[in-house]
């Protein structure tokens, strides 16, 4: 039986593809901050519940212990994220981001990526196939942000870009450092959620897609790479 630990999946593409992946009988643990979100979904989904926050190290560490006793993780789906944005949910340019807008988004994306990947990989290298999916966005990609014409191109925000591409970065490295595991980023595209003041254009059903497959890919899988739900794309 696979067990899968989904960051910030009491809402939104974390929810629906912890939906997901319980209907295709993955034991699914909730990581929700707030507790009593996390136990409402977790009943709702017939998941488990672990209450983790991903800026808090004592948080992440308490619930790689909970998830440890109950017999260990095979895949780490780090869906986790924020973007800041101005009043009438306007997004924060170049004019006006500040350092602290910056540090705020790097803790939760960045920064909280690495700390539940260091806690749970010696979980995940016991794991007969192991799997980090880690959240990005297609606003990572340098190439698409210098497209002129395109909708990255017409971005104007700095930290949320920033910080995934931060987020590609990070699972190159640590896709080289673990071979034996399958270590990806996705795009899941510009989905209606909370996060963009649910502006978005598609449903968490068809954004969740690429996160679901790359959950589930096997040990012959690739790793390393930034995919949509189209295949791969532009670093």
């Amino acid at each position: 039986m696979t067990t899968t630990l989904i960051t910030g999946a009491n809402k939104g593409l974390g929810f629906e593809t912890a939906r997901r992946l319980t209907a295709a009988g993955h034991t699914v643990y909730i990581g929700s901050r707030d507790a009593e979100r996390g136990r409402r979904a977790a009943e709702q989904l017939g998941a488990r519940l672990v209450q983790l926050d991903t800026t808090s190290v004592a948080s992440v560490e308490a619930a790689a212990r909970t998830i440890e006793a109950d017999g260990g993780l095979d895949v780490l789906i780090n869906n986790a994220g924020i973007e800041e944005r101005g009043a009438g949910n306007v997004v924060i340019g170049a004019a006006d981001v500040t350092a602290d807008v910056m540090r705020n988004t790097f803790e939760t994306n960045v920064f909280g990526t690495v700390r539940v990947l260091h806690a749970f990989l010696p979980l995940l290298e016991r794991s007969e196939a192991p799997v980090v999916v880690n959240v990005s966005s297609g606003l990572a990609s340098l190439a698409r942000l210098t497209a002129a014409g395109t909708p990255s191109y017409a971005y104007p925000g700095v930290a949320y870009p920033a910080s995934k591409t931060a987020v590609n970065a990070i699972t190159v490295q640590y896709a080289k450092a673990f071979p034996n595991m399958r270590i990806n980023a996705v795009e899941p595209g510009f989905t209606k959620t909370d996060l963009n003041g649910n502006t978005g254009v598609q449903s968490v059903e068809q954004g969740a897609e690429i996160i679901v497959r790359m959950a589930q890919v096997g040990p012959d899988g690739p790793t390393g790479g930034f995919l949509d739900a189209e295949g791969i794309l532009p670093w």
